[in-house]
C-alpha cells in the first residue's frame, strides 16, 4: 500500500501544550513524522508550526483528529498533499530572464508549480510562452482600462483555479483592491535599492552613486508598494570596476535566484505570515 503524505502547518495563540496536543492527533490518525519545525514568535505572541507526516488513512481522518485540537487552540491549520504541485499565474512585461528560469525550473522538476496560464500587459513575451506550451493572454493597461483588466485578471485566478499569482518583472502597480483580493498569494521581486533608488534604471542610479552591494528582495504583495512581508532576500559584492550593464546582469541573476526560492518555499507551505513578517521553515 502507498502511504499518504501530507504536511500540515499551523499558527495560534501562543499557550503550553500545543506541541502535545498536534502529535497526539497525528498519532491518533495513524501517522508517522518526518520533519517538525515549530517557532514562537516573541513580537506577536504566536506559535507556529510546520509538520511533514506519512500515514495509511485518508486524508479525511486526519482532518477529523486535527479538527479539535485546532478549534481548542484557535488555531490556524493548513492541511496539503505533500508534493502536490501549486497553480501558478505568473504576470510579466517585456523581461522575460526572471519568467524563463521560472519556467525553466518548472518543466525540470526542481519548482513544485504548475503553470496554467500566462499574463503580460504586452505581447513580447508570447514566443517564449508559446515554447513552453502556455497559454498566453494579452491584458494591456492604462490609467482609462487599468480596473477593467484587473478584473480580468481576477477571472482568471478563478478559471484557472490559481493558488499562487507570481509578478515576474511586472512594471505595473497593482490596485489597492487587487492587492487585498490577493493578500498572501501574490509574490512580487524588486532590487533591494529601493526605497533608495526609485524610478527607472535602478542599477544605473546604483552603479553613479559607487555602490557595495546590490541585491533583491522577494516580497508578498500589499498595497504598501513594496513593503510587503519578507520572504527572501540575497545580496552580493560588486566593484569600481563594474559596469552599469553589468549591475544589470548580475541584479538580473539574483533577482532570478531570489524570486525563484521564495516561490519554491511559498509552494512547499514553508511560509507563515506573522503580521508584518514572514516565518520560513526553509
Amino acid at each position: 500500500m502507498v502511504r499518504n503524505s501530507f504536511i500540515v502547518t499551523l499558527s495560534c495563540p501562543d499557550r503550553p501544550g500545543i506541541v502535545h496536543a498536534v502529535s497526539g492527533a497525528l498519532l491518533e490518525a495513524g501517522c508517522n513524522i518526518s520533519e517538525s519545525r515549530q517557532y514562537e514568535s516573541r513580537d506577536t505572541g504566536t506559535f507556529f508550526m510546520r509538520v511533514s507526516v506519512e500515514t495509511d488513512e485518508p486524508r479525511d481522518a486526519l482532518e477529523a483528529a486535527l479538527a479539535p485540537v485546532a478549534q481548542a487552540f484557535d488555531m490556524k491549520l493548513g492541511l496539503y498533499n505533500e508534493g502536490e504541485r501549486v497553480r501558478t499565474l505568473i504576470m510579466c512585461s517585456k523581461d522575460g530572464r526572471t519568467l524563463n528560469d521560472l519556467l525553466f525550473q518548472q518543466r525540470t522538476g526542481s519548482l513544485p508549480i504548475d503553470v496554467p496560464v500566462i499574463v503580460s500587459n504586452h505581447t513580447d513575451l508570447a514566443p517564449m510562452a508559446e515554447f513552453y506550451g502556455i497559454p498566453f493572454v494579452h491584458l494591456p493597461v492604462t490609467s482609462a482600462t487599468k480596473a477593467e483588466a484587473e478584473a480580468k485578471l481576477l477571472a482568471l485566478v478563478e478559471e484557472y483555479d490559481v493558488e499562487l499569482v507570481v509578478l515576474a518583472r511586472y512594471m505595473q502597480i497593482l490596485s489597492d483592491d487587487l492587492c487585498r483580493a490577493l493578500e498572501g498569494r501574490a509574490i512580487n521581486i524588486h532590487h533591494s535599492f529601493l526605497p533608495s533608488f526609485k524610478g527607472a534604471k535602478p542599477y544605473h542610479q546604483a552603479h553613479a552613486r559607487g555602490v557595495k552591494i546590490i541585491g533583491a528582495t522577494a516580497h508578498y504583495v500589499t498595497a504598501d508598494l513594496d513593503e510587503g512581508p519578507i520572504i527572501e532576500q540575497e545580496v552580493i559584492r560588486v566593484d569600481h570596476s563594474k559596469t552599469p550593464e553589468q549591475f544589470v546582469q548580475l541584479g538580473r541573476d539574483v533577482e532570478g535566484r531570489t524570486l525563484s526560492r521564495a516561490v519554491k518555499w511559498h509552494a512547499e507551505h514553508r511560509v507563515l505570515l506573522d503580521g508584518a513578517k514572514t516565518v520560513v521553515f526553509d
